[in-house]
């Protein structure tokens, strides 16, 4: 019996005993699904998962040389910011239209249907780490280095070297008089609570001393005991206690469990599960070591995927009403090939404006310290750790404690734009401008993370698509891509007015306009989809004023952008429309459909480079958005001259495509018309040969082929070996072949002018012999 495939978006597993063996989820059920454990039901099939794409290496996704190189590893990638899309003007959205305080953000953007889309599993690889020992995790000399020696109250230098001699480990702050003590207060041997034997230091961080210790009622299991930094600190003392009330209901597999809170001689301690593995900060100093002594920055589609598999934890916490607020590379463990969320001592609640708020300088979002720690100050944390996952970043402390580098100066930004708008949005000053839920972020981070395996892969196409929970797929009806035929959005099924919308059936924009105007409730879909239809009806005004009633509510609205976009479009305004569309771009950086619309806009408006290096990356990126591209880098490369870069662009577009036909039927035009002899005339009519086209159309290129290759032979002479649709490459043969299809022609017209005209063609290039 051969084994099932996970049915799981992008997954490759294989279910074993009910389960995948990669994405770990239960196997389908239903129509479509896989089947029961030990065999398969019979007429039910596994969908096919998305095959798995290597492990990149990092590539430029969104740069296309001006050559007729086809798409993919076979041209040259390098990116360069003249042909990159964000140099580009933007339309206003967010904090720039907003005329209120921050309070104005709108949150209301149905995260639910965001955090369905996990999508994650296979699209890249993670070498596993393995568990440490936890003996091997002790430490032999416990001791806080001098230079990390800092007041806990003013935060000034404390404990470092005076005239040759050691600092203390314990005594007063020369500044303000704050007593500190970084000595561990436990020792090997000390029995914690009646319970909990330490076995020694494991290690030293923000809030204290964590220690190995043996629980000496389970089973004399491995424990982590964290203590206080100084235990005359009454911010780190609440901190903990803080820590043991709300951490008790934290139950996630990717946050280490919380087993305990105990006090011993007057100091708490938290007891958490041990979690046996490698930190991401050491993971980036072992790189560092092997590079000898060079910055190796973990490579980003392995980076990325870090991020992707944490999130769910932070929209878990998010969810229990908690702030994680001390994000770093430091906080998060490898183990096996799983990860985790550690060191909770910084956690507080929502609204919390009393407890000590916890950070370290270079990811904590500018406005904490005034307003305090918030979902938006979290997700600023996850793109700050991101950043220096991915790069060297210098100065990140300093210089760009606040903001991000130019992207001239950072070749990651330049060759991977999707992953610079994503940072830039995630790291934006004002939190109101920031992804506004770990939900959000994660399904825009897999989009890019797709587009980066996709540039670091083997094939210049897509062979896999993966369903969008904003955007429709594209329509692709033919050479010319128009902005009826980009990609629609999808109704956002928490609007109340979701289900009168899906009943709606009104052809006639016109119509479907005034029924719109007749609607039981304004809401914000009733108004995205009054302007779709307005302007399908021409009636720009009342598109205009749909678009503007859903921006006065909430300024970040982008699908209110998206629509102005298609406006733009369709009054024939390609630099409006390039405006709007690169502010959607940035707005979802992790979607093809406004990379798409915006190759269409720079195409139109001039920016060709821009416009090429969009279309390559739909191309290759997901199946659904490779015909429109493909047929988007013909016109750029026909335009140009390029013929080799055209045909190499329409033979992206896969043999399973509607639009494949279409392809072929382009591809011989070219060829006809290329006037490169008898050898690409064969061509042009060996791209059709298999293909069904409509009949008058294939008898008309074959009456053209033929009549430019009999013109090239009474020229040049004469080929035999060359066969032209089935026509030896000489003029007798060539000539039975154009006159019958002259003769097929008329039999096709139905004016009777035309009949005559091409029987007179007919007997005009028919052989004449002699009886």
């Amino acid at each position: 019996m051969s084994a099932q495939r996970c049915t799981q978006p992008g997954c490759t597993g294989t279910i074993l005993d009910g389960y995948c063996d990669v994405c770990g989820l239960p196997a389908a059920t239903g129509a479509g699904g896989a089947s029961a454990v030990g065999g398969s039901v019979p007429g039910a099939s596994a969908a096919p998962g998305a095959s798995s794409l290597p492990s990149s290496v990092p590539l430029p996704p969104t740069s296309l040389p001006a050559s007729s190189a086809p798409v993919g590893p076979t041209s040259s990638t390098r990116s360069s910011v003249t042909s990159s899309s964000n140099r580009l003007a933007s339309a206003p959205i967010g904090s720039v239209r907003a005329k209120g305080t921050r309070a104005t953000r709108k949150v209301g953007t149905s995260s639910t249907r965001l955090r369905g889309a996990r999508l994650g599993a296979g699209l890249t690889t993670i070498p596993p780490i393995p568990e440490i020992d936890p003996n091997a995790a002790i430490m032999k000399n416990p001791q806080v280095p001098e230079d990390r020696r800092y007041c806990p109250s003013c935060g000034k230098p404390v404990g470092r070297t005076r005239e040759g001699r050691p600092g203390r480990t314990e005594g007063f702050c020369p500044n303000c008089r704050t007593p500190f003590d970084f000595a561990p207060k436990l020792k090997p041997g000390d029995l914690v609570a009646g319970q909990y034997e330490v076995a020694g230091c494991l290690a030293h961080g923000g809030l204290g001393w964590i220690y190995m210790a043996r629980d000496k009622n389970v089973s004399d299991r491995w424990v982590v005991l964290k203590g206080l930094l100084n235990s005359g600190d009454p911010d780190a003392y609440a901190a903990a206690v803080a820590e043991r009330q709300f951490l008790a209901q934290v139950t996630h597999p990717l946050i280490v469990e919380i087993y305990n809170f105990v006090l011993h001689e007057g100091a708490g301690y938290i007891v958490m599960e041990y979690v046996g593995g490698t930190s991401l900060k050491s993971i980036l100093k072992d790189r560092m070591r092997a590079a000898g002594g060079r910055y190796d920055a973990i490579p980003v589609d392995q980076a990325i995927a870090y991020l992707v598999e944490i999130l769910p934890a932070f929209q878990y916490l998010h969810d229990l009403g908690l702030i994680y607020c001390d994000f770093k590379p430091d906080n998060m463990i490898q183990v096996g090939d799983a990860v985790k969320l550690i060191d909770m001592g910084g956690v507080r609640r929502i609204g919390d404006m009393d407890s000590a708020i916890y950070g370290t300088v270079g990811y904590q979002a500018p406005e904490v310290p005034d307003v305090g720690p918030s979902i938006a100050s979290d997700i600023y944390t996850i793109g700050r750790t991101l950043t220096v996952l991915v790069m060297e970043f210098r100065g990140y402390q300093s210089t760009y404690v606040a903001s991000l580098p130019p992207v001239a100066d950072v070749p990651v930004f330049a060759a991977h734009d999707s992953l610079y708008r994503l940072l830039a949005k995630a790291c934006a000053p004002d939190p109101a401008d920031r992804f506004q839920s770990a939900d959000e972020l994660r399904v825009q981070l897999l989009g890019v993370l797709r587009e980066i395996v996709a540039a670091a892969g083997d094939s210049s196409v897509a062979l896999h698509s993966a369903p969008s929970v904003l955007f429709e797929a594209p329509v692709v009806s033919g050479d010319d891509l128009t902005w009826e035929e980009l990609p629609a959005l999808r109704v956002d099924t928490g609007d109340r007015m979701a289900s009168w919308l899906a009943a709606l059936s009104v052809a006639d924009p016109a119509e479907r306009v005034k029924a719109l105007h007749r609607a039981p409730e304004e809401t914000v879909e009733i108004h995205l989809a009054t302007a779709r239809a307005a302007v399908e009806a021409g009636r720009y005004d009342i598109a205009d004023g749909a678009i503007a009633k859903v921006l006065a509510d909430d300024p970040w609205e982008w699908r209110a952008v998206w629509l102005q976009g298609l406006a733009a479009l369709a009054k024939n305004d390609a630099v409006a429309a390039r405006a709007s569309f690169n502010a959607v771009y940035g707005q979802v950086p992790g979607e093809l459909a406004p990379k798409l619309a915006l190759g269409l806009a720079c195409e139109t408006s001039g920016e060709s480079d821009v416009a090429q290096s969009l279309y390559a990356t739909c191309a290759r990126t997901d199946a659904n958005y490779t015909a429109p591209a493909a047929f988007g880098l013909c016109r750029l490369r026909r335009a140009r001259g390029d013929l080799d870069g055209a045909l190499a662009a329409l033979d992206l577009v896969p043999s399973t495509s509607r639009a494949f036909v279409e392809a072929r039927r382009q591809r011989a035009g070219l060829l006809a018309a290329s006037g490169r002899g008898l050898n690409s005339l064969a061509a042009a009519m060996d791209s059709i040969s298999a293909v069904t086209i409509d009949p008058l159309d294939r008898a008309r290129l074959t009456a053209n082929v033929l009549d430019v290759a009999l013109a090239k032979v009474l020229s040049d002479g004469a080929d035999e070996k060359i066969r032209i649709d089935g026509h030896a490459a000489t003029e007798p043969h060539l000539r039975d072949g154009l006159e019958a299809a002259y003769r097929q022609l008329a039999q096709m017209s139905d004016d009777g002018e035309e009949r005559v005209r091409l029987v007179d063609q007919a007997n005009r290039v028919r052989r004449w012999t002699l009886r």
